[in-house]
């Protein structure tokens, strides 16, 4: 029995703080998981920014609304949703991947919440469990199935490895040069490809 586990933002659409970094004007919300290794680090920079500027979760939302999948993205899911049961598995937070999910199709996603105070402020988030991805794959694993996981970051590259197969997807030079025993694709059919050898 298998899983399928994929990591969100960089892999199914595109990363949402460098759209809000972009439509905010705020360059200083590009950086990702793909730039710091260190989630809670990366939260807190990005909250004490939000603060400065006097910015809100309705904001983010506005963004978020006009953000498309990748091209392709919802068919290769629908394609790897044929082959067996598959979770996204993310560290964005629930508000933010609601109007994702309607656009790929409602997909299981396990991911945080983001902590709101009355006027909107984004005041902390919750981490739905520590090391999210990796302690997903293993819980996963102990209940009888095999993983097979993709992601793009840092954040991805525990629940890789712990799986009996995994990939990179569009990762950045870097990682995939850190990381030569990973296979690395570019596009949804070579990455299906591979899933589908691993099933």
């Amino acid at each position: 029995m298998h899983i399928v586990c994929l990591d969100l933002e960089g892999v199914l659409v595109p990363e949402i703080w460098i759209a809000f970094a972009e439509a905010s004007g705020i360059p200083e919300l590009k950086l990702t998981t793909r730039d710091e290794p260190d989630y809670d680090k990366l939260m807190n920079y990005r909250l004490k920014i939000l603060k400065e500027h006097g910015l809100g979760l309705s904001e983010i939302q506005e963004t978020i609304k006009k953000i498309e999948p990748m091209e392709g993205a919802k068919e290769f899911l629908d394609e790897l949703r044929k082959l067996g049961q598959v979770i996204i598995i993310s560290d964005t937070f629930t508000q933010f991947a609601a109007p994702l999910m309607a656009k790929l199709g409602y997909p299981t996603i396990f991911c945080n919440e983001l902590i709101i105070g009355e006027n909107g402020e984004v005041t902390g988030f919750k981490m739905r469990c520590e090391k999210s991805k990796l302690t997903t794959v293993k819980a996963l694993q102990s209940i009888g199935y095999e993983t097979i996981a993709s992601g793009d970051s840092f954040n991805d590259l525990a629940m890789i490895q712990a799986s009996k197969a995994g990939f990179l997807f569009r990762s950045t030079e870097q990682i995939m040069k850190d990381y030569p025993e990973l296979p690395a694709f570019e596009t949804y059919n070579e990455l299906l490809g591979a899933i589908k050898a691993a099933i």
